[in-house]
């Protein structure tokens, strides 16, 4: 028998480390900025660099932020959870 009692699945999880968030942050910047330089190649090369730029972080700081961070989150939260079962 365990010594460890299960975790109730409506206790809360401590918050990400710092080295936790960085690894979620990277899983969701690298591959969307991959995607969207695939996607938008073409055209971002006619643009200067600032532009260029400026035309990127403004698609994908909403995607990340959005889209794939309470994604990740929830990720963390599942495999926290297992982990601690």
């Amino acid at each position: 028998m365990s010594d460890r009692s299960p975790i109730p699945a409506s206790a809360p999880i401590a918050p990400p480390s710092k080295h936790q968030l960085a690894l979620m942050i990277w899983l969701a910047v690298f591959p969307t900025l991959t995607v969207l330089n695939l996607a938008l190649g073409d055209w971002l090369t006619t643009l200067p660099p600032l532009l260029r730029t400026f035309v990127l972080a403004t698609v994908a700081v909403p995607i990340v932020i959005y889209g794939l961070m309470p994604q990740l989150h929830r990720l963390r939260v599942r495999l926290t959870r297992g982990r601690t079962r």
